[in-house]
């Protein structure tokens, strides 16, 4: 870190070396989180470019970049002679509340439609760790978008075992795989496990979720197993992260 005299003040900025990723970025998520926690609300001017260049010791064309690339993902506005502006549809997108619990989560990504994406027959078969269980004997790949109020927020990438997928073929072909999972009548579930990472969005998921490249993302992996030690559902499913909020009952 080092720090750099602003208007008579020592502020602190950031060290870009430390990040894999271009500095426009990293200012474009400064900038981001701060309207997400509220720092400029709706239709509020933000600071100048030449104060954000001041700030995060940046040439102009860097701040540059990284207001056209808030601008493109909605949350900024640009207004000839009078500056840069929030959106004026700015809101609290940290709806999506990811309690971790069985039930629960089937519960809460069911509510959504997913739109079914073309994928190829020939998909390679799941990579198990050893801990995660025994493959069952053949799978379906399927890739999904789902949306709210006509907003991508999750991709997911699924494995589904095909014996559960032929007890309820009709049910896979519309609904999010993991509730059908969850809800299927004669299926014996043992053991679902989750993990998450924070990540950032590459070409494809930045496309899909129309967000931009580098924009924060939480990445679940889930795996359901059955009374057999059988991997019946695999899956990897990418959130927005400016939509997720995790919420864990430490004594549930």
């Amino acid at each position: 870190m080092k720090r750099t005299p602003i208007r008579g003040q020592t502020i602190t900025v950031p060290d870009y070396n430390r990040s894999p990723l271009p500095r426009y970025l990293q200012v474009a998520a400064a900038i981001r989180r701060r309207i997400e926690e509220g720092h400029w609300g709706a239709n509020e001017k933000i600071a100048t470019l030449a104060a954000l260049e001041d700030e995060f010791a940046v040439a102009r064309v860097t701040v540059r970049q990284a207001v056209e690339l808030l601008e493109n993902e909605g949350l900024l506005k640009r207004i000839q002679g009078k500056g840069t502006f929030v959106s004026g549809n700015v809101e609290d997108k940290r709806w999506l509340r990811l309690d971790l619990r069985w039930q629960s989560l089937a519960k809460t990504i069911g509510a959504n439609t997913p739109h079914f994406l073309k994928v190829v027959s020939d998909a390679e078969p799941p990579s198990l760790g050893e801990d995660e269980g025994r493959p069952a004997e053949e799978y379906r790949y399927l890739e999904s978008v789902q949306s709210r109020r006509g907003v991508p927020f999750s991709f997911a990438c699924v494995h589904v075992a095909e014996h559960v997928v032929a007890m309820a073929p009709d049910r896979f072909a519309k609904e999010p795989s993991i509730s059908v999972v969850a809800t299927l009548e004669g299926l014996d579930v043992k053991s679902a496990r989750q993990s998450f990472v924070v990540a950032a969005a590459d070409t494809r998921t930045a496309d899909l979720l129309k967000i931009g490249i580098g924009f924060p993302t939480a990445d679940g992996h889930l795996v359901v197993t059955d009374s057999a030690d059988r991997v019946i559902y695999y899956g990897n499913i990418i959130y927005r992260g400016d939509c997720v909020r995790l919420d864990i009952d430490l004594f549930g």
